[in-house]
Formats: C-alpha cells, sequence, structure tokens
C-alpha cells in the first residue's frame, strides 16, 4: 500500500466498556474564541442577501425607536410652556415678560424662560400636544412591526443555517473511519450532534438580532445625544471604554468554563447512554451504588462548571446596569442646572435621561448576549472539532470493479496494527475459493474480527493486499466492496420500524415474495406468525420487543436477503437455541452455495462442516485444514476442541 493510503491507527479500546469504564477521557481543549466565533459566523455567509436585508429592516426599527423620545420631549416642552405661560400677562410678547421679571428681580425664572419658547397667557396647546403624541404612538407602532418583521427572518436565517450545519455533520459521520467511533462514547458524541447543535441554534437566534439591534441603537442614541447636548452626550460616553473592558475582563474567566461546562455535559450524556444499554448488568451485578456514584461525581463537576460560567458571566449584566445608574444620576444633576440656567428645556432634559437610559440598555444587554455568544462558540468549537477529523481516505479514482462476481478472496502477505508499535497480524495469506466455508477460531485477541475488519475495508491494511476476485479491493470503492459482502454480527443491530423493513434493509428494492422467501429460510416466518401484527409488527430501537435469538434470525434472514458474494457470520448463531442453530445451518448451507463464507465462531460444533479452518494465535494462522484433519494433528485446534468437549465430560464423570 502506497504512504498516501497508510492510516496508522490507535490501539482500539476494549468493545462496550462496561457502565464503569471509559470516562477517563481527555478534557476538550478550548480553541481560540475569536477564530470560533469567526468560523460560525462564516456558516451565515449563504445567508448575505437575507442578513443585509434584516441590517435594513433593523436600521428603521432603531431610527423609529430613536426619534421616539425626541417627539416625547416636545410634548413636554408644550405642556411645561403652557402651565408656565398661564402665569404670565396676556398679550404681551416673551421678551417684555422676561424684561419684567428681570426688572422684579427674579432672574432664575427669567433665565428658565428665556430658553423655552412660549406665549404668555396662552396655556397649553393641546392641538400641537395631540399631534406629537399621535406622531410619537405612530412611530413606536412601526418600529415594532419593522423588529418583528426583523425577527421572522432572522428565524429563517437561522434555522437555514442550523439545517446546512447538521446536514454537514451527517455528512462528515459518514466519512469518518471506524477507528474513530471506536475511540468515543457513543453518548458524547450524540451531545455534540444534538445538545450542542441546538446551543447554537439558541446562542445564534438570541444574540445577533440582539447585537445588531443594540448597536444600531447605540449609534443612533450617541447621534441624538450630541445633537440635544454635546456636553451631556460626553458624560454618557465616558461609560463606554469602561463597559468594554469589564466585558472583556468577565467574558475571558467564563469562557473556559463555558468549554468546561459543555464538555462535561457530553460526558455526562455517555455515561448516562452506557449505563442505560447496560442497565440489565448494572442490576445483576448490584452496581446500582457505584453508578449512582459516578454519576454524582460527573453531575457535580457539570454543576461546578455551568455555576461557575453562568455566575461570572451573570456579573456583567449588574456591572452595566450599575455604571448606567451613575450615568443617570450625573445627566439629571448636570441637566438640571441646564434648564435652570435656560441653556436647555425641560422637555430636552427629558429626551436626554430616555436617550441615556436607552444607551446604556443595549450596553448592557451587549453585555449580557456575552453570556450566550460564549456558550454557542463553546458549542460550536465542540461541533468544528468533529468537523475537522480526520476522515477515512478517498476512493480511487477511477476505481476498478470485478468482471465476474463469484467471492474469491485472496490475501498476500497482510501486515496490520492498530498502532505502529504493537502489530497484531503480521504477513497473513490466504486463499478463499468461492463456494468454500471458511471458518476461523482461535482465542480471543488473536485477530479474528480484526480479519473481517480489513475485508470490508473499516481499517486499512498497513502492508500487503487483499483481493476480491481479482481486483485489489483498495482499487475498489467502498460502496462495491461492502454491496458484494454480508455482514452478520454477534452483536445485532435493528431499528425502529416493522419486521418486514429491518429485513428489507440488506436490499431496500427487494419484493414481498424476496422478502418472505429469506425470512422462511431463516426460519423467521415460523416466530412472526405469533406476533399480533406479524411483519407488519413494530420493534423498538434496540428491538426489545423480541428474544435475543430472534433478534439474530432477523439479521440472519437480512443478510440472506442481500445474496452477497462473500457472506461473513460473526457469531451470528451464538443467541439462538440449539435446534434453531441446526436449522439456521441448514438454511445457510444453502446460501453459501457459490458463495465465498466466513465464519467466526467459539462454538466449534457449529463449524465441523467447514471446508477450511483457520486457527489464529496472535495474528497468525497457526493452522489450517479440516475438522477430521486438525484433530488428526493433535494441535492447537485439537486442544481448543478438547477444552470444550472432553471437560464438560470428565465433569460428569
Amino acid at each position: 500500500m502506497s504512504e498516501t493510503n497508510k492510516i496508522v491507527v490507535p490501539p482500539r479500546p476494549p468493545r462496550g466498556g462496561g457502565p464503569f469504564g471509559g470516562m477517563n477521557l481527555p478534557a476538550e481543549k478550548s480553541m481560540d474564541f475569536t477564530v470560533s466565533a469567526k468560523r460560525l459566523m462564516g456558516k451565515l455567509h449563504p445567508e448575505r442577501l437575507w442578513l443585509t436585508l434584516v441590517f435594513g429592516l433593523a436600521v428603521i426599527s432603531v431610527t423609529f425607536s430613536v426619534l421616539g423620545p425626541r417627539l416625547l420631549g416636545e410634548g413636554t416642552n408644550l405642556i411645561f410652556a403652557g402651565v408656565l405661560s398661564q402665569g404670565l400677562p396676556s398679550g404681551e410678547s416673551q421678551a417684555d415678560a422676561i424684561a419684567g421679571l428681570r426688572a422684579s428681580g427674579d432672574n432664575a425664572q427669567a433665565d428658565l424662560l428665556s430658553g423655552m419658547t412660549l406665549t404668555p397667557g396662552l396655556g397649553i396647546d393641546f392641538a400641537m400636544l395631540s399631534t406629537v403624541l399621535f406622531w410619537a404612538l405612530a412611530l413606536y407602532v412601526l418600529s415594532s412591526v419593522f423588529s418583528w418583521m426583523q425577527a421572522y427572518v432572522l428565524n429563517g436565517i437561522v434555522q437555514r443555517t442550523v439545517f446546512r450545519l447538521r446536514a454537514e455533520i451527517e455528512a462528515k459521520i459518514n466519512q469518518l473511519p471506524l477507528k474513530y467511533f471506536d475511540s468515543r462514547q457513543r453518548g458524547e458524541l450524540l451531545s455534540r450532534v444534538t445538545n450542542d447543535v441546538d446551543n447554537i441554534s439558541q446562542s445564534l437566534q438570541q444574540t445577533l438580532s440582539q447585537i445588531v439591534t443594540s448597536l444600531l441603537t447605540v449609534i443612533g442614541v450617541i447621534v441624538m445625544m450630541f445633537l440635544l447636548s454635546p456636553l451631556l452626550a460626553l458624560i454618557a460616553l465616558v461609560t463606554v471604554p469602561l463597559t468594554l473592558v469589564i466585558t472583556a475582563l468577565i467574558a475571558k474567566r467564563s469562557q473556559k468554563l463555558f468549554v468546561a461546562q459543555w464538555t462535561h455535559t457530553g460526558e455526562l450524556n455517555g455515561q448516562i447512554e452506557e449505563t442505560f444499554t447496560g442497565h440489565a448488568l448494572v442490576k445483576v451485578f448490584g452496581r446500582q451504588r457505584e453508578v449512582e456514584a459516578r454519576f454524582a461525581q460527573k453531575n457535580d463537576e457539570l454543576y461546578e462548571a455551568s455555576f461557575g460560567a453562568q455566575f461570572i458571566s451573570g456579573l456583567i449584566m449588574p456591572a452595566m446596569t450599575f455604571i448606567g445608574n451613575l450615568v443617570y444620576v450625573a445627566i439629571a444633576v448636570v441637566g438640571g442646572l441646564q434648564v435652570a440656567t435656560g441653556a436647555m428645556q425641560l422637555g430636552d432634559v427629558q429626551a436626554f435621561i430616555q436617550y441615556s437610559r436607552q444607551f446604556t440598555q443595549p450596553l448592557a444587554q451587549l453585555g449580557s448576549m456575552a453570556n450566550l455568544l460564549q456558550s454557542g462558540v463553546a458549542s460550536a468549537e465542540r461541533v468544528f472539532d468533529l468537523l475537522d477529523a480526520e476522515e477515512q481516505s478517498e476512493d480511487v479514482d477511477p476505481a476498478e470493479t470485478p468482471t465476474q462476481t463469484h467471492g474469491r478472496l485472496v490475501f498476500e502477505g497482510v501486515s496490520f496494527g492498530y498502532s505502529a508499535d504493537k502489530p497484531l497480524i503480521d504477513n497473513l495469506s490466504l486463499v478463499a475459493e468461492p463456494g468454500q466455508t471458511v471458518a476461523i477460531v482461535g482465542p480471543t485477541g488473536a485477530g479474528k474480527t480484526t480479519l473481517v475488519n480489513l475485508m470490508m475495508r473499516f481499517y486499512e491494511i498497513d502492508a500487503g493486499r487483499i483481493l476480491l476476485d481479482g481486483v485489489d479491493v483498495s482499487r475498489m470503492t467502498r460502496l462495491d466492496l461492502r454491496s458484494r459482502m454480508g455482514m452478520v454480527l454477534q452483536d445485532t443491530w435493528l431499528f425502529g420500524g416493522t419486521i418486514r423493513e429491518n429485513i428489507a434493509y440488506g436490499r431496500p428494492d427487494a419484493s414481498e415474495a424476496d422478502i418472505l422467501a429469506a425470512a422462511k429460510a431463516t426460519y423467521v416466518d415460523r416466530f412472526v406468525h405469533s406476533l399480533p401484527e406479524g411483519y407488519d409488527t413494530v420493534l423498538d430501537d434496540d428491538g426489545g420487543n423480541v428474544s435475543a435469538g430472534e433478534m439474530q434470525l432477523l439479521t440472519i434472514a437480512r443478510a440472506f436477503l442481500a445474496k452477497p458474494s462473500v457472506l461473513i457470520l460473526d457469531e451470528a448463531t451464538s443467541s439462538v437455541d440449539t435446534r434453531t442453530e441446526v436449522l439456521v445451518q441448514k438454511a445457510m448451507s444453502a446460501l453459501r452455495a457459490e458463495r465465498t463464507s466466513f465464519v467466526i465462531a467459539h462454538r466449534l460444533s457449529t463449524i465441523r462442516d467447514a471446508d477450511l479452518i483457520l486457527v489464529m494465535d496472535s495474528g497468525r494462522i497457526v493452522e489450517q485444514g479440516s475438522h477430521e484433519q486438525l484433530l488428526a494433528e493433535g494441535g492447537a485446534y485439537h486442544a481448543l476442541y478438547a477444552a470444550q468437549f472432553a471437560a464438560p465430560v470428565a465433569d460428569e464423570v
């Protein structure tokens, strides 16, 4: 095999791991926040036109919202001027009234009136006040309408983005090699695909709209504040650098905790999934307390990380509120002095106070959004780690395909190891002719299942080559290779669906007659008729409503239906009773005609009729021959056979 196709894989962990193992995985290393945030925002690039529309709607909504306080300030000026005008002599001008107040020594009221526009003796102009209030109401209504439109469009943007992200994850999972799944917990991986993606969706949904609206509001409010009073505007702007510094300090500390929170969430889900799968064994061995203790420990770790992340990031909002209150007091005091000296009108100060609230509130919201944004980016880091995982090597182009389908399988000097320093299979060679049944036996860890994984290209070999009908399997596409092979494992897999659908999974285009024929050949038909719905019986996703033996029969029927040129049986009858096993063996004899069959078995009684028996030990074939030949040789096979059958006889004697 060329160096480009050579893959060195880590040692394969024990399968299953039990409800107490596999939790000592290394903690996730946090990626750079800025890089991850930019990459997450890059997922929105296909929606750039819609984002432009969202920005335009936000500008209109914020513009109307920002103009509202200015109109309300004008209303306040009309009311205040009208009240003061009632105490002045009717018929004289405002200048004459001010001059009269100064002549009488009332300079304070004169200064107050000098900053206003009024008609002495007129009172409140209710017609003008009604017009001002109408337009203020109209502005706020229009602002709400455009804000709703913005939220509606943004929701579509976020959901389409998350839809594409899920599709990208699904495509990535289909491209990952088996070693990736062997080295990770199912629950932790599922947490990335579900919990983390949902958290990204929620974070984008809540932060994008708020960030855009808050930034535009800050800009619009600053413009209006400078138009009303540059002095008060400068006082308000003191909060900006202070806000940025506080937010940056808090966010830096909380980001690591958010990464830890979602890492512990994945690990806890992995432990729960593992314990749930092995629930019966936990009960049988009385390990509930140990499981509960491990759960409590992992739950405490998640609690500490979550509490720390939420607490520290939650400090942003109170800090921003405190700064905003200080600015509010300063503006009220300075603004009051401005009104008293006639430099500003009361309505302008009122509008400015509203603007100060509008100014500090978005800053506080931006600070609180950092909480959600950090959580979303932490989840994005975990998803990107999955998307960046090393994929299986690409299929060769152009690919080769066998011209004839016989099922002749040849191993030529095959070497393989899960790690480079620990070879498992070394220079293995064998030939399996069409129609032959090749049984593989040996002690646990001898490499029997590994041999099957290499046939299916679940793992790539380190040296040598494997030929199927004269073609190197590394030159074939994986889809073509696996379509020519059928596999029945000891660990059965059924999905949530009817019995008919589970059997047809082996060949989706199979007719009803083909499905029934496969079911009868594998004796599935015998127990299906005892079920209330027959072939329409819906199975649980774990096959919980049929027995373990029946589950295996269903998987065997699935392989029968596929009619592969190479049939692989990995302890495929370990869960069926002895009588059914005999019947299935007879059915398999018909299926194996003109097909190559590999049978991995621990019960040697099931392989007596095999054409060729390979005895493996430490990745090597130490003996090969027929059942009678190997017994006559008195070697490793004879020792295995004696261990299974001679010992029980001796015990009985």
